[in-house]
């Protein structure tokens, strides 16, 4: 029955990351076509290459603040714990692996920009293209659990950090991905003020944030791939996808427990 419901859950997800994608590129883009190009260019990479590239979004920053500013630049440890702290998915953590976790997380934390689902082409491109933590399967599947639980999407690292290394890896991806955060928003607030008028800072901000939107419609194309391949997962998506768009206010836990209902009821009678 797990399987069943997650079969109809990861349908329903890509559908909430597809009108998420949609929402933040219709609020924040408007009718700027240099935001619209950079929003392409952001989401046909991380379509193509299936992960993100922290400099595609600073670039974009670059381009948006020279072409509307005419900006130039100036001159220029082992730790000893317990077995089943660090056992994951796999049997037991290697010995350097949580040092891994929070260096990646913390990494992610601090230069992934936009709504929580803007982390999503990121995670995917490392844990499972690059240091193959996860499988496709089990990385939609710890999607799917952020997506169940009260909070944001980012919560997913701590899931992550679950399955690659026990209680410990959850506690340390946790961490350092709010770890960042934390730092860039308490050490320069005071400086915040000063700049929020700033035309250069806003030119800046505008560019990253086409790029963040781009990546999010990316990462609904990469995931959707592997979550809607049958006719049952297409119309499931579909299905959430109009109730999100024509129902004002539709509680996203209540569609992801339909859809969950949905596929065990599917699953089960295949069966």
């Amino acid at each position: 029955w797990m399987h069943g419901a997650f079969y109809g859950i990861g349908a329903a997800v890509i559908a909430i990351i597809g009108r998420s994608a949609y929402k933040l590129s219709k609020s924040t883009l408007e009718k700027d076509r240099l935001l619209w190009v950079l929003f392409a260019v952001s989401a046909l990479f991380t379509a193509c290459t299936e992960s993100e590239l922290v400099w595609l979004f600073v670039l974009s920053g670059v381009v948006t603040l020279v072409a509307k500013t005419r900006w130039t630049p100036s001159a220029p440890t082992a730790v000893m714990v317990a077995p089943w702290l660090v056992t994951g998915l796999h049997g037991e953590a290697a010995s350097g692996t949580l040092w891994n976790i929070a260096w990646y997380f913390a990494e992610a934390g601090a230069f992934i920009f936009g709504s929580g689902l803007a982390i999503v082409p990121f995670l995917h491109g490392t844990v499972v293209g690059e240091l193959h933590w996860l499988t496709e399967r089990q990385f939609l599947d710890a999607v799917a659990i952020a997506m169940i639980t009260p909070g944001p999407v980012v919560i997913t690292v701590a899931f992550i950090g679950y399955l690659v290394a026990g209680p410990l890896g959850a506690t340390v991806a946790a961490i350092a991905v709010f770890l960042p955060c934390y730092l860039l928003v308490i050490l320069p607030a005071r400086y915040f003020r000063r700049a929020v008028h700033d035309a250069r800072v806003k030119a800046f901000v505008d560019g990253v944030t086409a790029a963040a939107a781009g990546a999010i419609a990316g990462a609904a194309f990469v995931l959707g791939r592997r979550a809607v391949f049958d006719m049952p997962t297409t119309l499931i998506c579909v299905a959430a996808f109009l109730a999100l768009t024509k129902l004002k206010g539709a509680p996203q836990p209540a569609l992801i427990l339909a859809a969950g209902a949905v596929g065990v009821l599917i699953t089960g009678t295949a069966q």
